[in-house]
């Protein structure tokens, strides 16, 4: 029996991205491995590409990296640039990675933290779109501010740094800017997927969904994991990066507590040992989240998770999961209020 064809739909982020499911693939450390972003994309999402996933976990040169993703889909691929400053040396890395993404034909970016002007300057050179995360309007306005094409609403239903918001109560606060926006956090299922657009967002990004897939490297502890856990075996710690991380309940996370201890907490909060503590948080997070999620071992782990998991009931392809959405929410107008 032949398949019935992928469902078109139109809104604002397949216009941007060029791809005729509404669905991002959302970059992932560490868990955005090539073969992971090639099979979203190729299935009618778009994947997008975590530079330090690509190079420091999996191990590719970035130009290779990208090289070989197209060598498995002609489809659009996105980048993720991470662009607080933290360094020098890593703002010219970045400017680097996107320079070259650029060079290879990427054309869709996501920016995480910091002003995104000098991306967007970049980008829009070059008929490219950026789209912006963002938890509340304050950093919203800064998107705007900087040019950019679109919003990526991170709500309190993420996994990685959730936002504080519900999904509802974060489109109420940006989205009269006249951009689109997308949904990020606690989508896991046909349904939700559909809730999301019918809501008035103009797409959805998701990330624990693609880690519970066969392309995706993580190790198969964590994926049972995450099929295995329901919304309430989601929990905040601070013990990761400093800042809230969502990750699933475990014996470990329980012995390990949540909070950030007494001195790190004041380190924090001063600004002149703020940035300090942010670095050491950030590489040591690195190896503990790369240990974690790739290898085998049941304890002593830390797997990051959204509460979309209480959707997420198997381990599928990539492309299956991309096909079951889009045909979940067929039924829904194309065209969303406020949109170009």
């Amino acid at each position: 029996m032949t398949e019935a064809p992928l469902p078109h739909f139109r809104t604002g982020l397949t216009r941007d991205a060029r791809c005729p499911v509404p669905l991002v693939c959302g970059a992932m450390y560490p868990c955005s491995n090539p073969e992971l972003v090639a099979a979203a994309s190729e299935a009618g999402a778009i994947g997008i590409v975590q530079p330090i996933s690509l190079t420091y976990v999996h191990g590719h040169p970035f130009r290779e990296g990208l090289q070989l993703i197209r060598s498995l889909t002609s489809a659009p691929i996105g980048m993720n640039a991470l662009i607080e400053a933290s360094s020098a040396a890593y703002r010219r890395r970045m400017e680097r990675w996107i320079d070259v993404a650029l060079e290879e034909g990427i054309r869709f970016f996501v920016t995480s933290l910091g002003k995104p002007d000098w991306v967007v300057r970049k980008v829009h050179a070059v008929g490219g779109k950026v789209y912006h995360d963002v938890t509340e309007r304050k950093w919203a306005e800064k998107g705007v501010e900087a040019g950019v094409d679109g919003l990526i609403a991170v709500n309190q239903r993420a996994g990685g740094h959730p936002g504080r918001l519900s999904a509802g109560e974060l489109l109420d606060e940006v989205g009269d800017f006249g951009l689109p926006v997308v949904c990020a956090g606690g989508v896991g299922s046909e349904d939700d997927f559909a809730a999301a657009l019918g809501m008035g967002y103009a797409g959805v990004q998701m990330g624990t969904r693609f880690i519970a897939t066969t392309e995706c490297h993580a190790s198969e502890a964590y994926k049972r994991a995450i099929v295995e856990a329901d919304e309430v075996d989601i929990v905040w710690t601070e013990r990761i990066t400093g800042v809230p991380v969502a990750v699933i309940r475990t014996p470990y996370v329980d012995a390990m507590g949540t909070r950030a201890g007494p001195l790190a907490r004041r380190l924090l909060r001063w600004k002149r040992t703020k940035h300090w503590m942010r670095t050491w948080y950030a590489l040591s997070s690195l190896r503990r989240l790369k240990r974690s999620s790739l290898r085998e071992a049941t304890v002593g782990e830390y797997w990051q998770a959204g509460k979309s998991v209480s959707g997420i009931t198997t381990i599928e392809p990539a492309g299956e999961v991309v096909r079951r959405l889009a045909r979940g929410a067929a039924g829904l107008v194309n065209k969303r209020p406020g949109e170009t």
